[in-house]
Protein backbone atom coordinates (compact mmCIF):
# COMPACT_ATOMS: atom_id res chain seq x y z
CA UNK A 1 0.00 0.00 0.00
CA UNK A 2 1.31 3.53 -0.90
CA UNK A 3 0.67 5.73 1.82
CA UNK A 4 0.18 9.32 2.47
CA UNK A 5 0.65 8.79 6.59
CA UNK A 6 3.35 9.57 8.41
CA UNK A 7 4.71 6.50 10.84
CA UNK A 8 2.81 5.94 13.66
CA UNK A 9 5.92 6.30 16.57
CA UNK A 10 3.66 4.88 19.25
CA UNK A 11 3.97 1.23 20.84
CA UNK A 12 0.99 -0.63 20.52
CA UNK A 13 -1.35 -2.34 23.27
CA UNK A 14 0.59 -5.32 24.49
CA UNK A 15 -1.80 -6.50 26.73
CA UNK A 16 -0.30 -5.51 30.08
CA UNK A 17 -2.36 -3.12 32.77
CA UNK A 18 0.90 -1.21 33.20
CA UNK A 19 0.37 0.19 29.30
CA UNK A 20 -2.91 1.95 30.34
CA UNK A 21 -2.66 2.98 33.92
CA UNK A 22 -1.15 6.22 33.59
CA UNK A 23 -4.50 6.38 30.50
CA UNK A 24 -7.39 4.99 32.41
CA UNK A 25 -8.38 1.73 34.59
CA UNK A 26 -10.03 -1.26 33.99
CA UNK A 27 -13.50 0.00 33.62
CA UNK A 28 -12.05 2.70 31.18
CA UNK A 29 -12.55 5.66 33.19
CA UNK A 30 -9.51 8.12 32.51
CA UNK A 31 -7.40 8.61 35.39
CA UNK A 32 -7.38 12.15 36.51
CA UNK A 33 -4.06 13.25 35.20
CA UNK A 34 -4.73 12.32 32.09
CA UNK A 35 -8.41 13.98 31.36
CA UNK A 36 -6.85 17.05 32.98
CA UNK A 37 -4.16 17.04 30.38
CA UNK A 38 -6.99 17.04 27.59
CA UNK A 39 -8.81 19.21 29.01
CA UNK A 40 -6.22 22.20 29.27
CA UNK A 41 -5.24 21.04 26.11
CA UNK A 42 -9.12 22.03 25.01
CA UNK A 43 -8.53 25.16 26.33
CA UNK A 44 -5.67 26.34 24.19
CA UNK A 45 -6.72 24.93 21.34
CA UNK A 46 -9.92 26.84 21.55
CA UNK A 47 -8.20 30.05 22.71
CA UNK A 48 -5.99 29.40 19.75
CA UNK A 49 -9.28 28.74 17.29
CA UNK A 50 -11.12 32.20 18.67
CA UNK A 51 -8.47 34.03 17.50
CA UNK A 52 -7.97 32.31 14.05
CA UNK A 53 -11.63 32.26 12.83
CA UNK A 54 -11.54 36.52 13.03
CA UNK A 55 -10.05 36.05 9.78
CA UNK A 56 -12.40 33.31 8.68
CA UNK A 57 -15.07 33.40 5.98
CA UNK A 58 -17.85 35.18 7.41
CA UNK A 59 -20.69 33.86 4.79
CA UNK A 60 -19.20 30.26 5.33
CA UNK A 61 -23.07 29.29 7.53
CA UNK A 62 -22.10 25.27 7.01
CA UNK A 63 -21.61 22.55 9.74
CA UNK A 64 -18.60 21.44 7.82
CA UNK A 65 -16.57 24.53 7.05
CA UNK A 66 -18.42 27.45 8.17
CA UNK A 67 -19.68 29.00 11.85
CA UNK A 68 -22.50 26.47 12.34
CA UNK A 69 -19.50 23.78 13.07
CA UNK A 70 -18.14 25.99 15.41
CA UNK A 71 -21.54 26.23 17.32
CA UNK A 72 -21.87 22.22 17.02
CA UNK A 73 -18.75 22.24 18.79
CA UNK A 74 -19.49 24.83 21.79
CA UNK A 75 -23.01 22.79 22.04
CA UNK A 76 -20.60 19.73 22.66
CA UNK A 77 -18.59 21.41 25.05
CA UNK A 78 -21.30 22.51 27.09
CA UNK A 79 -22.48 19.27 27.26
CA UNK A 80 -19.20 17.67 28.19
CA UNK A 81 -18.19 20.14 30.75
CA UNK A 82 -21.59 21.86 31.77
CA UNK A 83 -20.03 24.81 31.44
CA UNK A 84 -22.89 27.65 30.75
CA UNK A 85 -20.81 30.30 28.59
CA UNK A 86 -20.41 27.88 26.11
CA UNK A 87 -24.02 27.66 25.50
CA UNK A 88 -23.86 31.12 25.26
CA UNK A 89 -21.10 31.07 22.43
CA UNK A 90 -23.22 28.16 20.55
CA UNK A 91 -25.86 30.87 20.63
CA UNK A 92 -24.00 33.59 19.32
CA UNK A 93 -22.28 31.16 16.26
CA UNK A 94 -25.31 29.75 14.99
CA UNK A 95 -27.13 33.04 15.01
CA UNK A 96 -24.40 33.90 12.59
CA UNK A 97 -25.44 31.08 10.69
CA UNK A 98 -28.96 31.75 10.79
CA UNK A 99 -27.90 34.75 8.80
CA UNK A 100 -26.48 33.84 5.79
CA UNK A 101 -28.19 30.40 4.94
CA UNK A 102 -27.70 29.10 1.06
CA UNK A 103 -31.52 29.39 1.26
CA UNK A 104 -32.63 25.70 0.40
CA UNK A 105 -30.11 25.19 -2.46
CA UNK A 106 -28.76 23.06 -0.09
CA UNK A 107 -30.27 20.55 1.98
CA UNK A 108 -28.06 18.61 4.68
CA UNK A 109 -26.36 18.64 8.04
CA UNK A 110 -23.23 18.98 7.07
CA UNK A 111 -23.32 21.63 3.77
CA UNK A 112 -26.79 23.03 3.66
CA UNK A 113 -29.38 24.53 5.77
CA UNK A 114 -30.55 21.51 7.78
CA UNK A 115 -27.23 21.97 9.87
CA UNK A 116 -27.60 25.79 10.95
CA UNK A 117 -31.30 24.83 11.89
CA UNK A 118 -30.89 22.09 13.82
CA UNK A 119 -28.13 22.79 15.94
CA UNK A 120 -30.60 25.97 16.58
CA UNK A 121 -32.85 24.10 17.91
CA UNK A 122 -31.02 22.65 19.86
CA UNK A 123 -29.07 25.44 21.49
CA UNK A 124 -32.96 27.78 21.85
CA UNK A 125 -33.85 24.69 23.46
CA UNK A 126 -31.51 24.43 26.08
CA UNK A 127 -31.56 28.23 27.28
CA UNK A 128 -35.47 27.29 27.56
CA UNK A 129 -36.28 29.36 24.50
CA UNK A 130 -38.76 27.04 23.23
CA UNK A 131 -40.82 28.92 21.14
CA UNK A 132 -37.45 29.66 18.76
CA UNK A 133 -36.50 26.03 19.00
CA UNK A 134 -39.91 25.05 17.43
CA UNK A 135 -39.97 27.77 15.28
CA UNK A 136 -36.16 26.23 13.80
CA UNK A 137 -37.85 23.13 13.65
CA UNK A 138 -40.98 23.81 11.30
CA UNK A 139 -38.03 25.64 9.26
CA UNK A 140 -36.23 22.27 8.91
CA UNK A 141 -39.34 20.16 8.23
CA UNK A 142 -40.01 21.98 5.44
CA UNK A 143 -37.17 21.23 3.61
CA UNK A 144 -39.01 17.77 4.44
CA UNK A 145 -40.69 17.59 0.93
CA UNK A 146 -38.36 18.43 -1.71
CA UNK A 147 -35.48 16.00 -0.02
CA UNK A 148 -38.48 13.18 -0.24
CA UNK A 149 -39.11 13.87 -3.61
CA UNK A 150 -35.63 14.22 -4.47
CA UNK A 151 -35.73 17.55 -6.78
CA UNK A 152 -33.22 19.01 -8.49
CA UNK A 153 -31.80 15.41 -9.07
CA UNK A 154 -30.70 15.39 -5.04
CA UNK A 155 -28.37 12.25 -4.43
CA UNK A 156 -28.87 10.24 -1.39
CA UNK A 157 -25.30 10.35 0.57
CA UNK A 158 -24.34 12.60 3.80
CA UNK A 159 -22.43 15.47 2.40
CA UNK A 160 -25.13 16.71 -0.45
CA UNK A 161 -27.64 14.55 -0.29
CA UNK A 162 -31.11 12.50 1.27
CA UNK A 163 -29.40 11.05 4.64
CA UNK A 164 -27.26 14.51 5.50
CA UNK A 165 -30.88 15.60 5.59
CA UNK A 166 -32.04 12.62 7.80
CA UNK A 167 -29.06 13.39 10.37
CA UNK A 168 -30.71 16.69 11.14
CA UNK A 169 -33.73 14.79 11.80
CA UNK A 170 -32.13 12.58 14.15
CA UNK A 171 -29.59 14.71 15.83
CA UNK A 172 -33.14 16.99 17.04
CA UNK A 173 -34.14 13.30 18.52
CA UNK A 174 -30.92 12.91 19.80
CA UNK A 175 -30.88 15.64 21.53
CA UNK A 176 -34.19 16.78 22.36
CA UNK A 177 -35.81 13.49 22.67
CA UNK A 178 -36.62 10.48 20.36
CA UNK A 179 -40.09 11.72 19.49
CA UNK A 180 -39.71 15.66 18.76
CA UNK A 181 -40.06 14.40 14.43
CA UNK A 182 -41.99 11.77 14.39
CA UNK A 183 -40.10 8.45 12.65
CA UNK A 184 -42.40 8.40 9.99
CA UNK A 185 -40.29 11.53 8.77
CA UNK A 186 -37.30 9.96 8.34
CA UNK A 187 -39.01 6.50 7.57
CA UNK A 188 -40.33 8.68 4.17
CA UNK A 189 -36.68 9.82 3.15
CA UNK A 190 -35.29 6.15 3.98
CA UNK A 191 -38.18 5.05 1.55
CA UNK A 192 -36.84 7.03 -1.01
CA UNK A 193 -33.32 6.43 -0.78
CA UNK A 194 -34.50 2.90 -0.70
CA UNK A 195 -36.11 3.20 -4.01
CA UNK A 196 -33.18 5.90 -5.59
CA UNK A 197 -30.54 2.85 -4.90
CA UNK A 198 -32.65 0.03 -6.32
CA UNK A 199 -33.68 2.34 -9.33
CA UNK A 200 -29.92 2.48 -10.22
CA UNK A 201 -29.13 -1.20 -9.32
CA UNK A 202 -31.42 -1.98 -11.96
CA UNK A 203 -30.08 0.61 -14.60
CA UNK A 204 -26.63 -0.95 -14.10
CA UNK A 205 -27.38 -3.83 -14.13
CA UNK A 206 -26.72 -5.50 -10.78
CA UNK A 207 -29.27 -6.35 -8.96
CA UNK A 208 -28.80 -9.75 -8.40
CA UNK A 209 -25.34 -8.90 -6.28
CA UNK A 210 -26.40 -5.13 -5.00
CA UNK A 211 -29.86 -5.07 -5.01
CA UNK A 212 -28.88 -0.93 -4.03
CA UNK A 213 -26.46 0.78 -5.72
CA UNK A 214 -25.40 4.74 -5.17
CA UNK A 215 -23.41 7.12 -7.14
CA UNK A 216 -22.34 10.94 -6.82
CA UNK A 217 -21.21 12.85 -10.00
CA UNK A 218 -21.63 9.55 -11.73
CA UNK A 219 -19.40 8.06 -9.38
CA UNK A 220 -19.75 4.99 -7.41
CA UNK A 221 -18.08 5.91 -4.18
CA UNK A 222 -17.38 3.47 -1.43
CA UNK A 223 -16.77 5.87 1.95
CA UNK A 224 -18.86 7.67 4.64
CA UNK A 225 -19.13 10.77 2.76
CA UNK A 226 -20.64 9.99 -0.62
CA UNK A 227 -20.22 6.52 -0.68
CA UNK A 228 -22.25 3.40 0.14
CA UNK A 229 -21.15 2.56 3.50
CA UNK A 230 -22.04 6.10 5.23
CA UNK A 231 -25.85 5.16 3.16
CA UNK A 232 -26.01 1.57 4.43
CA UNK A 233 -24.60 3.17 8.07
CA UNK A 234 -28.31 4.77 8.00
CA UNK A 235 -30.34 2.23 6.54
CA UNK A 236 -29.37 -0.36 9.10
CA UNK A 237 -30.25 1.64 12.17
CA UNK A 238 -33.47 -0.21 13.95
CA UNK A 239 -36.64 0.65 12.82
CA UNK A 240 -35.48 3.66 10.19
CA UNK A 241 -37.32 1.42 7.43
CA UNK A 242 -40.14 -0.54 8.35
CA UNK A 243 -40.12 -4.14 7.72
CA UNK A 244 -37.15 -6.12 8.97
CA UNK A 245 -37.36 -8.29 6.15
CA UNK A 246 -36.31 -5.63 3.60
CA UNK A 247 -33.14 -4.24 5.67
CA UNK A 248 -32.24 -8.55 4.83
CA UNK A 249 -33.25 -8.71 1.50
CA UNK A 250 -32.28 -5.79 0.00
CA UNK A 251 -29.05 -3.96 2.58
CA UNK A 252 -27.34 -7.06 3.47
CA UNK A 253 -26.23 -8.33 0.09
CA UNK A 254 -25.64 -4.53 -1.07
CA UNK A 255 -23.41 -4.34 2.22
CA UNK A 256 -21.53 -7.21 1.48
CA UNK A 257 -20.81 -6.45 -2.02
CA UNK A 258 -18.65 -3.38 -0.53
CA UNK A 259 -17.25 -6.12 1.88
CA UNK A 260 -15.74 -7.77 -1.25
CA UNK A 261 -14.19 -4.72 -2.59
CA UNK A 262 -11.77 -4.99 0.67
CA UNK A 263 -8.06 -4.81 -0.26
CA UNK A 264 -5.57 -7.20 1.31
CA UNK A 265 -4.62 -4.30 3.27
CA UNK A 266 -7.97 -4.68 5.01
CA UNK A 267 -8.67 -1.31 3.40
CA UNK A 268 -11.49 -0.15 1.10
CA UNK A 269 -10.98 1.69 -2.37
CA UNK A 270 -12.24 5.23 -2.65
CA UNK A 271 -15.01 3.74 -5.29
CA UNK A 272 -16.03 0.81 -7.25
CA UNK A 273 -13.06 0.14 -9.89
CA UNK A 274 -10.80 2.40 -8.42
CA UNK A 275 -7.42 0.24 -7.43
CA UNK A 276 -6.12 2.71 -5.89
CA UNK A 277 -5.16 1.55 -2.17
CA UNK A 278 -4.54 4.71 -0.70
CA UNK A 279 -6.45 6.99 1.71
CA UNK A 280 -7.01 6.10 5.50
CA UNK A 281 -9.61 8.92 5.58
CA UNK A 282 -13.00 9.18 7.45
CA UNK A 283 -14.12 10.05 3.75
CA UNK A 284 -12.51 7.87 2.03
CA UNK A 285 -11.23 4.17 3.24
CA UNK A 286 -11.40 1.76 6.10
CA UNK A 287 -11.58 4.70 9.21
CA UNK A 288 -15.17 5.30 7.25
CA UNK A 289 -16.56 1.97 6.36
CA UNK A 290 -16.01 0.67 9.89
CA UNK A 291 -19.25 2.36 10.85
CA UNK A 292 -21.66 0.28 8.65
CA UNK A 293 -19.58 -3.07 9.49
CA UNK A 294 -20.04 -2.47 12.86
CA UNK A 295 -23.98 -1.91 12.53
CA UNK A 296 -23.98 -4.77 10.15
CA UNK A 297 -22.65 -6.98 12.82
CA UNK A 298 -25.19 -5.55 15.29
CA UNK A 299 -27.80 -6.30 12.93
CA UNK A 300 -27.21 -9.72 11.20
CA UNK A 301 -25.01 -10.88 13.91
CA UNK A 302 -22.48 -12.43 11.08
CA UNK A 303 -19.10 -12.83 12.93
CA UNK A 304 -17.57 -11.62 9.65
CA UNK A 305 -18.77 -8.15 9.88
CA UNK A 306 -16.81 -7.56 13.34
CA UNK A 307 -13.59 -9.62 12.02
CA UNK A 308 -13.43 -6.63 8.61
CA UNK A 309 -14.53 -4.10 11.30
CA UNK A 310 -11.38 -5.21 13.53
CA UNK A 311 -9.20 -5.25 10.26
CA UNK A 312 -10.14 -1.08 9.72
CA UNK A 313 -9.01 -0.98 13.22
CA UNK A 314 -5.30 -2.26 12.30
CA UNK A 315 -5.20 -0.16 9.28
CA UNK A 316 -5.99 2.91 10.92
CA UNK A 317 -3.60 2.40 13.64
CA UNK A 318 -0.64 1.58 11.16
CA UNK A 319 -1.60 4.37 8.45
CA UNK A 320 -4.00 6.62 10.02
CA UNK A 321 -1.73 9.61 11.26
CA UNK A 322 -2.22 11.37 8.19
CA UNK A 323 -0.13 14.35 6.74
CA UNK A 324 -3.20 15.75 5.89
CA UNK A 325 -3.16 16.99 9.41
CA UNK A 326 -5.60 16.43 12.75
CA UNK A 327 -8.81 16.92 11.11
CA UNK A 328 -12.16 14.83 11.36
CA UNK A 329 -12.86 14.39 7.64
CA UNK A 330 -9.53 13.52 6.85
CA UNK A 331 -7.04 13.73 9.62
CA UNK A 332 -5.85 12.07 12.85
CA UNK A 333 -8.70 13.43 15.13
CA UNK A 334 -11.53 11.72 12.70
CA UNK A 335 -9.69 8.31 12.02
CA UNK A 336 -9.77 7.79 15.89
CA UNK A 337 -13.05 7.47 16.22
CA UNK A 338 -13.13 4.49 14.61
CA UNK A 339 -11.02 3.01 17.66
CA UNK A 340 -13.60 4.82 19.67
CA UNK A 341 -16.69 3.19 17.83
CA UNK A 342 -14.67 -0.51 17.96
CA UNK A 343 -13.93 0.47 22.10
CA UNK A 344 -17.36 0.69 22.68
CA UNK A 345 -18.68 -2.28 20.04
CA UNK A 346 -15.88 -4.28 22.34
CA UNK A 347 -14.74 -3.54 25.52
CA UNK A 348 -11.24 -4.32 24.50
CA UNK A 349 -8.83 -1.65 26.39
CA UNK A 350 -6.53 -1.79 23.19
CA UNK A 351 -8.94 0.34 21.03
CA UNK A 352 -9.32 3.01 23.98
CA UNK A 353 -5.35 2.50 24.22
CA UNK A 354 -4.94 3.80 20.44
CA UNK A 355 -7.73 6.59 20.57
CA UNK A 356 -5.33 7.82 23.78
CA UNK A 357 -2.11 7.74 21.13
CA UNK A 358 -3.67 8.88 18.59
CA UNK A 359 -5.08 12.12 21.11
CA UNK A 360 -1.81 12.03 21.95
CA UNK A 361 -0.44 13.08 18.48
CA UNK A 362 -3.54 15.41 18.06
CA UNK A 363 -2.15 17.47 22.00
CA UNK A 364 0.97 18.56 19.70
CA UNK A 365 -1.14 20.03 17.14
CA UNK A 366 1.36 21.38 14.21
CA UNK A 367 4.56 19.85 15.29
CA UNK A 368 4.66 16.71 13.01
CA UNK A 369 5.10 19.27 9.68
CA UNK A 370 1.26 17.93 8.29
CA UNK A 371 -0.31 20.42 5.67
CA UNK A 372 -2.66 23.43 6.90
CA UNK A 373 -5.97 22.60 5.72
CA UNK A 374 -7.75 25.75 3.71
CA UNK A 375 -9.76 26.33 6.86
CA UNK A 376 -7.94 25.58 9.04
CA UNK A 377 -10.27 26.49 12.17
CA UNK A 378 -13.25 24.97 10.86
CA UNK A 379 -14.98 21.61 12.62
CA UNK A 380 -14.30 19.06 9.81
CA UNK A 381 -11.03 20.25 8.47
CA UNK A 382 -9.76 22.00 11.03
CA UNK A 383 -8.32 22.58 15.06
CA UNK A 384 -12.46 22.95 15.83
CA UNK A 385 -12.80 19.33 15.44
CA UNK A 386 -9.83 17.99 16.99
CA UNK A 387 -11.00 19.59 20.01
CA UNK A 388 -14.25 18.05 19.64
CA UNK A 389 -12.59 14.79 19.57
CA UNK A 390 -10.22 15.71 22.65
CA UNK A 391 -13.23 16.64 24.34
CA UNK A 392 -14.87 13.35 23.35
CA UNK A 393 -12.35 11.18 24.68
CA UNK A 394 -13.29 12.64 28.59
CA UNK A 395 -16.28 10.62 27.89
CA UNK A 396 -15.33 7.12 25.92
CA UNK A 397 -18.48 4.85 25.95
CA UNK A 398 -20.90 8.30 24.85
CA UNK A 399 -18.71 9.52 22.03
CA UNK A 400 -20.14 9.66 18.76
CA UNK A 401 -18.56 11.29 15.52
CA UNK A 402 -20.06 14.50 14.87
CA UNK A 403 -22.37 14.53 12.54
CA UNK A 404 -22.64 11.44 11.16
CA UNK A 405 -22.50 8.25 14.04
CA UNK A 406 -26.08 7.84 15.63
Amino acid sequence: METRALMNPYADYDGRPASTQALFDSQGKLTSEFAQRLSSKVSELLAVMENGLKSADPRDCTSYTGWSGIALLYLHLHSVFREPSFLQKALDYVSHSLKCLTRRHDVTFLCGDAGPLAVAAVVYYRLQRAQEADECINRLLQLHQTVVMGSGGLPDELLYGRMGYLYSLIFVNQQLGQDMIPMQYIQQINEAVLASGENLSRRVRIQDRSPLMFEWYQEQYVGAAHGLAGIYYFLMQPGFISGEERVHRLVKPSVDLVCRLKFPSGNYPPGIGDEHDLLVHWCHGAPGVIYMLLQAYKVFGVPQYMEYALQCGEVVWRWGLLKKGYGLCHGAAGNAYAFLALYRNTHDPKHLYRACMFADWCMNYGKHGCRTPDRPFSLFEGMAGTIYFLADLLQPMKSRFPAFEV
